[in-house]
């Protein structure tokens, strides 16, 4: 299907995508700047705003050794990873 009248659109969209990982970008070095100042604090409070950033612990299956086990044995599998979440309220 060639449709040349929808070339200004497939443009503005590429230039829309170009802007949104330039933001984004801009938006992880903003995070970065703001999580160095916190260090190992979990909360700050800066003005108006309480910006957190906690350590949260989830589980998740292991579907590598999943797959090499039987499915009623899923749980003996289950391994434990550690992060951080950044929340700004």
């Amino acid at each position: 299907m060639s449709n040349p009248s929808m070339e200004a659109k497939v443009k503005e969209l590429m230039e829309l995508k170009r802007m949104k990982e330039e933001l984004e970008a801009e938006i992880a070095a903003t995070e970065d700047e703001i999580k160095a100042v916190m260090g190992q604090e979990e909360l700050l409070l800066a003005g108006s705003y309480k910006v957190s950033w906690k350590t949260f612990t989830s589980s998740r299956i292991d579907t590598t050794a999943l797959k090499k086990a039987l499915p009623d044995v899923a749980a003996a599998y289950t391994k434990q990873t550690t992060a951080r979440r950044f929340a700004i309220n």
